[in-house]
């Protein structure tokens, strides 16, 4: 198979889909893969780095777009568009519940979509999306710590204090996979730390992993109002399966945080779990509301992408090897974890939460 690696567009975005290492385990099965020329260099490898594993270096997006198989770290831009087709395998994070605009583009030029962040095992986890969520949920605390200083705008707390001096509190709405390792970070900077969740066994696992420092709520409107309103630092850390994310803070309990307190929505990519957040970007990060910084960057990992890179890489590989040496209908056959990853599929949405979020009719995927 002919697989393509383009360069990502997206503002600051530096991860490339395939590490070299990647790249040689595909040519020594017999595929050729397409890497645009540039296309690592925002995660230190080099054209030369692909070359030496057998990859062909294309000179335009074009080019590695025309490959039958397309993998990419981002959703399509605009831009990008008009490269979409209907005999395009598409395997990336698509986070179709939150854009309707690449929704429809993808129904209208009839592109299987295979997204990253709805490939599921038979135990419910998210393998592809899980390591991007451990990058992100570390990285929400390392932002809010420097949005908390007051050059940033913050209101000027260490987040761990110092003795004699109380540390910032952290309260982190959803428990999952961005939420625990937001929630070890935090309680190793020093922080007071909540993690607030719907499901009890969640947060007696956490009190158990995470040790008697941490505390825990039941998440109910009360509980988030009266959390949020002594929040130094809110982390957004929830997630419905391919779905858009619930909004849990409303405009009104942003507005009764303290002035110069930070919120940092990693829900964003799935339309934030924050009525007040919107998408911002890396050259653009943050903005205020009621006095209260808003850090709400899409693509967080985009920012330690060397990391970000071979985390990915290393999750989506065997997905990528079973697509290239079988095929898209027996490589999903085979495995119903990458079946549930489909979204779109011949001018159809395959995936019941995007159909929701829009209105649209939802099929069976049927080959």
């Amino acid at each position: 198979m002919i697989i393509g690696a383009p360069k990502e567009i997206k503002d600051n975005e530096y991860r490339v889909a395939m590490t070299p290492g990647g790249v040689q385990q595909l040519t020594n099965l017999g595929h050729r893969v397409l890497v645009e020329t540039g296309a690592g260099e925002g995660s230190r490898f080099a054209d030369e780095d692909y070359r030496e594993v057998g990859a062909t270096i294309v000179p335009t997006s074009t080019d590695a777009w025309g490959a039958e198989l397309v993998i990419k770290v981002k959703e399509p831009q605009p831009d990008e568009y008009a490269l979409l087709r209907p005999d395009l395998l598409l395997f990336t994070y698509l986070h179709l519940a939150a854009d309707e605009r690449l929704t429809r583009e993808m129904l209208a030029r009839k592109v299987t979509g295979i997204a990253y962040e709805t490939v599921e095992l038979s135990n419910g986890s998210l393998p592809i999306l899980t390591p991007m969520s451990e990058v992100a949920g570390r990285m929400a605390i390392q932002v809010g710590a420097r949005y908390l200083e007051r050059m940033h705008g913050g209101r000027g707390k260490l987040l761990g204090g110092v003795p004699g001096v109380r540390p910032a509190d952290v309260i982190i709405i959803g428990g999952g996979v961005v939420g625990t390792n937001a929630a070890q970070i935090a309680l190793g900077m020093g922080a007071n730390v909540v993690v607030i969740d719907a499901n009890l066994d969640r947060l007696r696992y956490l009190e158990e992993v995470l040790g008697g420092r941490l505390n825990t709520l039941s998440s109910n409107p009360r509980n988030i109002a009266e959390a949020v309103r002594r929040a130094d630092l809110l982390v957004g850390a929830v997630l419905i399966k391919g779905a858009k994310a619930p909004k849990l803070v409303s405009r009104e309990m942003i507005a009764t945080m303290k002035p110069g307190s930070v919120v940092v929505d990693v829900a964003v990519d799935q339309g934030g779990c924050i009525e007040t957040t919107h998408p911002t970007t890396h050259s653009n990060p943050t903005f205020l509301v009621d006095e209260v910084v808003h850090y709400c960057v899409a693509n967080m990992p985009g920012a330690v992408p060397r990391t970000s890179t071979y985390a990915l890489s290393s999750a989506t590989l065997p997905y990528i090897v079973n697509l290239a040496n079988s095929g898209f209908p027996a490589a999903i056959q085979r495995d119903p974890a990458l079946a549930k990853g489909v979204n779109t599929y011949a001018g159809a949405v395959t995936y019941l939460a995007v159909a929701e979020a829009f209105g649209l009719e939802y099929a069976t995927l049927v080959l």
